[in-house]
């Protein structure tokens, strides 16, 4: 098997690791991993359970499809170019419809550090981009502005966004925000939860750079 053929394998593997984990349903979300030549990326309205790697769409970094095929390409691939040519060390890009990360996303604030997890976004919040039409070039740029000097933000009244050096990372940052998002929407049900000061989220961040699994870049 050479490189495509497991990066597409491993796009279908993650999307559907999506569903069967609860952090996306039906052909919710769109996930994306960096190629040579630009990127590829799951396919527009085909259940995440249904992938192969066949219906893998490539697309080069002007939003066009390097190799003939069928299958459209996420109507969400904007955001992900973007993100791709901001960034040189993003190789992985996960959108999903999280139910709980989806529902904090509808307050339209963002994740202030009420638990010291929060740093695996890469800082001291959790930004919430503003709201756009799904598919935009307004909600791509949206999306810029959250993720600056960040691995995960949150889209206003739409979901979670989470990118990596790999889909692993990108994978596990998704898991580990929505537990986040529960947690939080827990606490509120008590009370307003008490928030880290900048400078203890700082210790943490500091403190992630000796981790692999979180360093921010």
């Amino acid at each position: 098997m050479d490189n495509q053929e497991q990066l597409r394998a491993s796009l279908c593997d993650v999307a559907i690791r999506l569903n069967d984990t609860g952090l996306n349903h039906g052909a919710t979300g769109n996930c994306s991993v960096r190629t040579a030549q630009g990127f590829l990326i799951t396919p527009s309205g085909v259940a995440n359970r249904n992938l192969t790697p066949e219906t893998i769409v490539e697309l080069n970094m002007e939003g066009e499809k390097i190799t003939p095929s069928d299958f459209n390409a996420s109507s969400e691939w904007l955001f992900h170019k973007d993100l791709y040519l901001a960034n040189e060390n993003i190789n992985a890009v996960i959108h999903s419809h999280a139910p709980y990360a989806t529902s904090v996303s509808t307050l339209k604030k963002d994740l202030t550090p009420f638990h010291y997890m929060i740093a695996v976004a890469g800082g001291k919040d959790i930004r919430c981009a503003d709201y756009a039409l799904f598919g935009t070039q307004a909600l791509s740029d949206h999306i810029l502005k959250a993720m600056q000097d960040r691995k995960a933000c949150l889209l206003a009244n739409h979901g979670l966004l989470t990118v990596g050096e790999n889909l692993d990372i990108a994978f596990d940052i998704t898991e580990e925000i929505e537990h986040l998002c529960m947690v939080y929407l827990n606490a509120k049900k008590l009370g307003e939860p008490e928030i880290l000061t900048d400078v203890q989220m700082e210790e943490v961040v500091n403190r992630f750079q000796s981790y692999s699994r979180w360093r921010k870049d």
